[in-house]
């Protein structure tokens, strides 16, 4: 207990990190495991080996308690207790729990409680009644990006304004006719406003024959549909449809493809043919026969007969 009268004259007389000093006479601690947020001997979770808290962690509450024993295990140094959502059964667990404790710590913890659970009440109250309207909580802003915004928000609002004063003075000289019956550096949108004002106020009056599609020589809009009626009435009657130069050419070349194809062929043919018929022959050929040659008696037979006539 020594330790902790000698970290309390350090951190509270000299320097500490979570120590929070205002204008009035109250210092506050932002230390997480504070159980009253202020700065003084008893609430210190640093200069006190045995302390207890409350805390809320993803929705639901825990006691946490530091006891000396523990002092030398610092990942073991709190040990958690998971409070029940039942109000009166937390209260009755932090009495059973800190039974022997300091009436200090057992106060604050269940003001702590009631707190924690006054705020959870309240969340869930605010959820459902966004839930029922279809609205969603918008985050607060920091300040600097809070003025930044606004300042944008002016700025969109007075560019706003000189437009809207700018289309309505081209407005008032549209129709005034100050820029002619043609303008053509104003939107299609501008212009009909205007001339829908002037047909409302009776200054204008709507061109009929240019709303159904008639042009300055009155001709109708739908000329060609009658020209397409025309044209189903008439009948033609014309020769074979006639080939243009590229298509001969495109032909030209079309057959000389084939015809070099099939000399090819041919070839290939031709070749197989010979080379076949040398291969039969040399698998046929036998013993060579000679043939008699009748020709020199025919020759005598013939003299014989000449003679015989010549003597005759």
């Amino acid at each position: 207990m020594s330790s902790d009268e000698i970290v309390w004259q350090i951190i509270g007389q000299q320097f500490c990190a979570f120590k929070i000093k205002t204008n009035k006479a109250q210092t506050f601690c932002r230390n997480e495991y504070n159980v009253t947020g202020l700065c003084n001997r008893q609430s210190c979770p640093l200069a006190n080996s045995r302390y207890a808290t409350v805390r809320e962690d993803a929705g639901k509450l825990f006691l946490l308690v530091k006891t000396p024993e523990r002092s030398h295990l610092p990942s073991k140094l709190w040990q958690r207790y998971k409070l029940p959502n039942n109000y009166s059964k937390a209260l009755s667990t932090i009495d059973e729990k800190l039974i022997y404790w300091p009436n200090f710590l057992i106060h604050k913890c269940k003001q702590r409680l009631t707190r924690l659970t006054q705020v959870q009440t309240r969340m869930r109250r605010i959820a459902a009644e966004e839930e029922r309207l279809g609205e969603k909580l918008v985050p607060k802003m920091a300040p600097k990006i809070r003025h930044r915004e606004q300042a944008r928000e002016r700025k969109a609002e007075a560019a706003a304004k000189l437009e809207r004063t700018i289309e309505r003075e081209l407005v008032e000289r549209l129709r005034q006719g100050a820029y002619g019956d043609q303008p053509l550096n104003v939107s299609e949108s501008i212009w009909k406003k205007v001339l829908n004002a002037m047909e409302r106020d009776g200054e204008g009056q709507r061109d009929k024959d240019m709303d159904k599609g008639l042009d300055e020589n009155g001709e109708e809009a739908d000329w060609s549909e009658e020209e397409d009626d025309n044209l189903e009435n008439q009948v033609e009657y014309v020769s074979d449809i006639e080939e243009s130069d590229e298509e001969l050419g495109d032909l030209e070349d079309w057959l000389d493809s084939e015809n070099e194809e099939e000399d090819e062929d041919e070839d290939d043919d031709e070749s197989e043919e010979s080379e076949t018929e040398k291969s039969g022959n040399k698998r046929k050929r036998g013993r060579a026969i000679k043939m008699k040659n009748k020709k020199p008696r025919q020759e005598e037979k013939e003299k014989l007969m000449l003679t015989n006539d010549l003597t005759w």
